[in-house]
């Protein structure tokens, strides 16, 4: 059974700029739901954009997965007035609805799991022909002809004992590839509701709204946290390995300063069986050459979304976030700091990465900052020997 997820994309946004683009807990906030995706049961993950970079972005994040692809979309279909079935219809027209069953997911609900892709993919069957996400609130709602629709205000229940009302909160909706080309709808006649929290209503339309859902990303990340034996470090380069600074000569030639000292606390950890791993986002042959000298085989160069790339090479590894030691610096590095067993920061990393690391280290990055981590991991790993 063939199941394809859908992202649809539009390159503006009225209310904030570029925000599907924009980064989200140091990521860009479609890759939050992308990434679920990519592990998820789909077979087959389209982005659905008439924004070239997210295109180009795409092509080189995600080359490591066969799943995923993005699409150029028709004018007509991206237009401010054009509906999200529209840019649907013209995808799945273009390919002969070929497919079992569709999976709609919209890009501005960063809350989604891979548990609620799947559990809405399982629902089609005999039994539904759609499925869609909701929430269940126990607010109690009004219309404005001053009418309660939920509840009756005389026999006003205890929160424990109403049932509440489910709302869409718009995340992902799946439908059998009959049901769609019978109702040209994301919705079917036989529809199942999926669970998913209560802060997966929160919408994204104003700075205020993208504030609150990004501390609430950060604070699940670090709620889910779990801390294992660590028996992987990963490090980002400028402002961890370098103190982020780089000097010009007369030829136009780059250098940057490294201290060997941390050079020798990664050996002593790799001798203690703690794989070592490189992630920056800067794609450089003299980050290539000295990681090379340092002799560190697993080096990843111009990642972008670090937290993806993390969680394939741990599916791969058959470990968790749990065994993980991340030492990075700044906002791209957020959401790992947010999520793994351990995450540790130089004395002179940003404020934003200081307040969220589990460990400040008291040396600065390029000085020390490397070893000392170093340090707390063979001194952290002995309680498990």
């Amino acid at each position: 059974m063939k199941k394809i997820g859908f992202i649809p994309l539009r390159k503006g946004s009225k209310g904030i700029p570029n925000k599907n683009k924009r980064k989200m807990v140091g990521r860009p906030l479609f890759t939050w739901v992308l990434g679920e995706a990519i592990f998820s049961e789909l077979d087959e993950i389209v982005v659905y954009t008439d924004d070239e970079s997210i295109i180009d972005f795409i092509a080189k994040e995600y080359h490591w997965t066969s799943k995923v692809k993005a699409l150029k979309r028709s004018e007509e279909s991206a237009a401010d007035t054009a509906s999200t079935e529209s840019a649907i219809l013209e995808y799945c027209n273009s390919i002969n609805y070929d497919f079992d069953i569709f999976c709609l997911m919209q890009a501005t609900s960063p809350f989604t799991r891979k548990e609620d892709i799947n559990t809405c993919l399982d629902k089609i069957g005999t039994e539904f022909d759609s499925a869609l996400t909701v929430v269940n609130t126990h607010r109690f709602l009004w219309n404005e002809n001053g009418e309660a629709l939920n509840y009756n205000p005389q026999k006003r229940p205890r929160r424990q004992d109403f049932e509440g009302v489910l709302i869409e909160n718009g995340a992902v909706y799946t439908i059998s590839k009959e049901a769609l080309k019978l109702h040209k709808n994301r919705i079917g006649e036989r529809t199942a509701v999926v669970k998913m929290p209560e802060e997966s209503l929160s919408e994204i339309d104003t700075e205020s709204d993208w504030v609150t859902v990004e501390n609430l990303l950060m604070e699940r990340q670090k709620q889910e946290k779990i801390s294992k034996k660590i028996t992987h470090i990963v490090l980002d380069v400028d402002g961890v390995f370098t103190d982020g600074t780089i000097t010009y000569t007369k030829d136009g030639e780059h250098t940057k300063s490294f201290d060997m000292r941390d050079g020798m606390g990664l050996e002593i950890l790799r001798q203690f069986n703690v794989k070592v791993m490189i992630m920056t986002s800067e794609n450089s042959q003299l980050v290539a050459k000295r990681m090379e000298k340092l002799k560190i085989e697993h080096v990843f160069l111009g990642i972008k979304d670090k937290f993806t790339l993390l969680n394939r090479i741990l599916n791969e590894e058959n470990i968790s976030l749990g065994n993980v030691a991340y030492v990075g610096d700044d906002v791209n590095d957020l959401t790992n700091i947010c999520s793994v067993g351990w995450s540790l920061a130089p004395n002179n990393a940003t404020d934003i990465v200081k307040q969220h690391a589990d460990i400040v280290l008291s040396k600065e990055s390029g000085a020390g900052a490397i070893r000392e981590a170093c340090q707390f991991i063979m001194k952290y790993n002995k309680r498990f020997m």
